[in-house]
């Protein structure tokens, strides 16, 4: 599943990491510039945060919760799969 998300700044990028670090499955983070494992603090400072990014997670889990934690984030309403 892909949502977009809206990050400013590197207060950012540490706030999602420290969440997304406490859920088992990967999440991503996709930009055109690439893309970084959500997990990796390091992966996710080569994004260019002036760009369009995606959050993607496994279409076999339930997001919900994960969306609800990122809503500040979340740019576009997710849709729940």
């Amino acid at each position: 599943m892909m949502t977009p998300i809206k990050v400013k700044d590197v207060k950012d990028i540490e706030k999602i990491n420290q969440i997304v670090s406490n859920y088992t499955y990967d999440i991503w983070i996709h930009g055109k510039s690439g893309m970084a494992d959500a997990k990796s603090i390091l992966g996710m400072y080569v994004l260019k945060l002036d760009e369009p990014l995606t959050l993607v997670v496994p279409d076999n889990v339930n997001p919900k919760k994960l969306f609800k934690e990122l809503e500040e984030f979340i740019h576009f309403p997710a849709q729940e799969g």
